[in-house]
């Protein structure tokens, strides 16, 4: 199966995710087979916390593929703080 999710990146104590499409059964920091965004969860000042190709990710979900937990609400996040 297909799922959305965050492969981890970044120093220690300093997290950045890139949001990415993998094989369900693959580790979590391992090869992918698309990339959708990024999530920066200690962003300050003028960085961006969360970017995302919502396109690309209605694409994957329309072909069958699941998001994690966590993507999830990013997801929802990202849409409601684009239509404001």
């Amino acid at each position: 199966m297909v799922t959305i999710r965050l492969a981890r990146g970044g120093a220690k104590k300093a997290p950045f995710y890139h949001i990415v499409v993998t094989d369900s059964r693959s580790p979590r920091d391992s090869g992918y087979i698309e990339q959708l965004g990024y999530f920066n969860p200690v962003a300050r000042g003028q960085e961006v916390r969360l970017h995302m190709n919502q396109e690309r990710i209605e694409h994957w979900v329309s072909k069958g593929a699941q998001t994690s937990e966590r993507v999830g609400k990013l997801l929802a996040e990202f849409r409601k703080q684009n239509q404001a």
